[in-house]
């Protein structure tokens, strides 16, 4: 089921540009054909996740009022519509980060499954991301030198935590809240804590590679 259906999710989107930008009558149809793309990728991205308010009984529910599910649509809108109007994509960008606080550049290329808890205050920056990347609020990615990091599959950023530079985070791996990896590569099935260059690093158990966040 769909608490809201695809042409409410229209408008909403349009009145929302409408009250904080402009939105002219001639990018109506690039806006639809967009909304049409996004709501598919998001369907197919939130269909991976183990959230009860994804979820009403066995039935996915696509619901803009959660501001999680609808931080990542207006990703896939902006990311979608560049290719049709790039200025139409950095008002959608710039919703984004007035309703829900996360830094989504549409140029980012997050990956097709990923989920965001809480995203206030977090920005992606220009890394290489794999499926099942999830991160907290605070979080940041960026570049030490231009060199960006690369995110190997199910990698858990949690609150606060930053990882910069040049740096390959290994799969099954959680950055813990408030650790700050900067130019070091982090071996697979890791729970990383502390500061670069004073990292500890303990190895994450096969037992929990499985975590609460995905329907794989």
């Amino acid at each position: 089921m769909e608490y809201t259906t695809r042409d409410q999710i229209s408008i909403l989107v349009k009145k929302q540009i409408n009250n904080l930008f402009i939105l002219n009558e001639a990018e109506l149809s690039d806006l639809e054909n967009a909304i049409d793309i996004a709501l598919k990728r998001s369907k197919e991205n939130f269909k991976h996740h183990n959230n009860k308010y994804f979820w009403d009984n066995d039935e996915l529910v696509i619901n803009p009022y959660h501001s999680g599910q609808y931080a990542i649509f207006l990703y896939y809108l902006s990311n979608t519509i560049q290719f049709f109007n790039k200025s139409l994509a950095d008002r959608i960008y710039y919703l984004n980060k007035v309703l829900n606080g996360a830094d989504l550049f549409y140029e980012i290329d997050l990956p097709e499954i990923f989920f965001l808890e809480h995203p206030v205050g977090s920005v992606m920056g220009r890394a290489k991301y794999s499926n099942y990347f999830s991160f907290s609020q605070n979080c940041t990615v960026g570049n030490n030198k231009g060199y960006y990091p690369t995110f190997e599959e199910n990698v858990t950023l949690l609150s606060g935590s930053k990882v910069i530079g040049k740096c390959i985070i290994g799969e099954n791996s959680i950055i813990s809240a408030n650790s700050y990896v900067k130019d070091t590569n982090i071996p697979k099935n890791s729970i990383v804590f502390g500061s670069s260059p004073n990292l500890v690093i303990k190895e994450r158990k096969p037992e929990v590679y499985s975590d609460n966040y995905w329907i794989k």
